[in-house]
């Protein structure tokens, strides 16, 4: 195999999209830094574990509105468009594009599922490889018929839910939204604990969020997402070929998102986050996020046009360009603070606190991602994972 059958050369690559990917990652973080500190049904109820009141409640609004579910929505989306990229570049170089891309896939999924059952349940790459394999089926789908297969998928969940909601009420999720409080503290002693009294925990959860998770939500709501990116790659929007009025349409409707979240807590406070509205309010972040994800799109493409050679531009998009690494130093960093080999804090850190320890981690991902990429072409984790997929080593260093 030639050289020039491996990965994209940086000099190829898309600045708008490697910039957003790395603001997306690093936003992830705020979300993720919940359930690295404190129990995972925080997620779901704020109300179950912590203080959350004055400094505590507010940070748990602005991440909310602001980054629950966005984030994470421009990921999806640019693995989405990531797919045809990859494998329309094979395809011109005259490779088997859907070997490689399987491969590519079957490597992922095998560092989620050692990331998930060794390091953090929360992983997201056994749902990426999964669904990657299924994006191969409607990779030939013009743009509109994959926004239209995308609604479908986007609608499935929101649907069962209001469903449960009508039909049985609060009971549907109350166990989930109202746990005992012995679980709560069980899985407290379990992550102060050492590496093996945390698995009693996180293999459960991680096995749960590959199977019944995976099938009754991840799948549909990720998958809808995935194609959604795949129809704007398809369109230009997420390689920054729309005109800035487009952008600027896409800002607009992301402070209309901010206005339907904003609502969504409303409702919930007034209904003194019963489990009975729960159902109901998860609603309006499921769309809202759709539509501050785009207003992010938007902002940051057109920041890009405006600093394209700047510094906030580079440190975006050398933590875009390192995502893979990234990703996984989050978990690494996070769990030796909270967990019990390292610092055992998990579940003692307040959500104001722990957004400091976010600010922290930031500080040390951007600075290594822009000295890394000095000298080498590929993050460290993202060069296995390219040699793995073509079979032979990848040139490494930057050529001088």
């Amino acid at each position: 195999m030639t050289r020039d059958s491996g990965p994209t050369p940086p000099s190829e690559r898309i600045t708008s999209l490697d910039a957003l990917r790395g603001f997306a990652l690093l936003g992830i973080l705020v979300i993720n830094i919940r359930v690295f500190s404190m129990p995972e049904q925080t997620l779901l109820n704020p109300n179950v574990y912590g203080d959350f009141t004055g400094l505590n409640y507010w940070t748990w609004f602005v991440g909310h509105v602001f980054a629950q579910s966005k984030f994470i929505t421009i990921f999806s989306a640019l693995f989405g468009a990531g797919v045809l990229m990859f494998i329309e570049s094979k395809a011109e170089k005259g490779q088997d594009a859907v070997r490689l891309h399987l491969r590519r896939t079957a490597v992922l999924i095998a560092v989620g599922l050692l990331h998930a059952y060794l390091l953090w349940y929360g992983d997201i790459l056994v749902t990426y490889g999964l669904t990657g394999i299924f994006l191969l089926f409607v990779r030939d789908l013009d743009a509109r018929q994959l926004a239209g297969l995308s609604a479908i998928f986007l609608l499935f969940v929101p649907v069962l839910e209001l469903f449960a909601a009508v039909s049985i009420g609060g009971e549907a999720i109350a166990g989930q939204w109202m746990p005992a409080a012995d679980a709560i503290q069980q899985q407290v002693a379990a992550y102060r604990g050492g590496w093996l009294d945390q698995m009693s925990h996180r293999v459960s959860s991680s096995f749960q969020r590959q199977t019944s998770g995976f099938i009754g939500s991840s799948f549909w709501r990720v998958g809808g997402v995935m194609l959604l990116g795949m129809a704007l790659y398809k369109r230009g929007v997420l390689t920054g070929e729309r005109s800035t009025a487009f952008y600027r349409r896409l800002v607009a409707g992301g402070v209309v998102g901010v206005g339907i979240v904003v609502a969504g807590v409303a409702y919930i406070e007034a209904n003194d986050w019963s489990a009975g509205a729960a159902l109901y309010w998860r609603q309006f972040n499921y769309v809202g996020s759709l539509l501050v994800a785009g207003g992010y799109v938007g902002l940051v493409t057109l920041f890009v046009r405006w600093r394209g050679e700047g510094i906030a531009t580079t440190a975006l998009a050398a933590v875009g360009r390192t995502a893979f690494t990234n990703y996984l130093l989050q978990t690494v960093v996070a769990t030796t603070i909270f967990y019990g080999h390292g610092l055992g804090l998990f579940g003692s850190v307040s959500r104001f606190e722990a957004m400091g320890i976010v600010v922290g981690i930031w500080a040390v991902q951007i600075v290594l991602s822009v000295a890394w990429l000095r000298y080498f072409r590929f993050g460290p984790v993202e060069w296995v994972w390219r040699t793995l997929t073509y079979g032979e080593a990848q040139p490494m260093r930057v050529e001088s």
